[in-house]
């Protein structure tokens, strides 16, 4: 598998605090990464060390296979965009002279895909007023907007869609799925809201205690996450007989409850446990969400 972001056994340690503990991961070219962790797990600090905001106390990580201590790797920064915490914008400029400015900061020699840019964020319109005056959706889009200045196939978004409403959610959706789908621009982002995420992500990286203790592709974790009928009986041991009679997959949950996995006719089960002399207290199709298996994963509250 090609990647375009690999860590191996990278550390940052504040005094005695260790942010990232030999943290290895590695992000799938053309994915769109899904960065889960509690707060204070460490993925801002890992944003900031690949973005060259600080520097790792030890280990490495490569961006397009070059390693994080040659000196190409300023070079390959330059096709990296991010918007780490909050956008980095100008609050009395309007929207075209933010990216104005972000083409001279690149030393781009012409405006060539401005306009382009402002269409694609939905900015297209805003005219003469200035981003202080923008919602918080329009100023994280435009954070992206300056992102997206140089073109870069790699694009790091920590915590995108924190404090948008449903609709600025939306849009902030469809605009990472167009700019992943059309572009073909590899997404990381960090965000504390499982379920949007869950709408977005190819791939997952889940962080604890500034280790990564688990990867997997969005295929994995829809077969973890599958449906299931929660069954509340008066007898498990003929639950699990006729279950077992049947080969169907089940785990049981307590004395008196299973999760039954695989597909039952609700007549023939309750027709086969009469039979048993066992009563059916309840039923009830249940899914495990993305949130349910993360804290099952780190065990506690979310608060990702």
């Amino acid at each position: 598998m090609d990647y375009a972001l690999q860590t191996d056994r990278l550390c940052k340690t504040y005094r005695h605090y260790h942010a990232l503990d030999e943290l290895t991961m590695n992000v799938p070219r053309g994915s769109i990464y899904g960065f889960v962790g509690k707060n204070g797990a460490g993925k801002t600090t890992l944003i900031r060390l690949i973005c060259g905001l600080q520097k790792p106390t030890s280990g490495k990580f490569t961006l397009d296979d070059v390693h994080s201590t040659e000196r190409d790797i300023l070079k390959i920064r330059r096709r990296m965009g991010a918007v780490v915490e909050t956008p980095s914008i100008y609050l009395d400029m309007t929207a075209e002279d933010n990216l104005k400015q972000q083409y001279r900061i690149l030393g781009l020699p012409s405006y060539d895909g401005l306009r382009e840019l402002l269409s694609l964020v939905g900015l297209s319109d805003t005219g003469k007023k200035r981003a202080k005056d923008f919602s918080l959706g329009m100023r994280q889009r435009l954070g992206i907007a300056i992102a997206l200045v140089g073109n870069p196939d790699f694009l790091i978004l920590d915590e995108p869609v924190n404090g948008l409403d449903p609709q600025g959610i939306i849009e902030m959706r469809e605009l990472i799925l167009k700019l992943n789908r059309e572009r073909g621009i590899t997404v990381l982002i960090s965000s504390h809201i499982l379920d949007e995420l869950h709408r977005l992500a190819t791939w997952y990286g889940f962080i604890d205690q500034g280790k990564i203790i688990k990867e997997m592709s969005a295929e994995e974790l829809d077969a973890v996450c599958r449906e299931y009928l929660r069954v509340s009986v008066s007898n498990m041991l003929a639950l699990t007989s006729v279950l077992d009679a049947r080969k169907l997959k089940y785990s049981v949950i307590s004395e008196t409850e299973a999760d039954i996995y695989d597909e039952i006719s609700v007549s023939e089960l309750t027709h086969a446990l009469d039979a048993e002399n066992c009563t059916i207290f309840s039923m009830k199709e249940q899914n495990e969400s993305l949130e349910s298996y993360f804290v099952s994963l780190v065990g506690g509250e979310s608060h990702a």
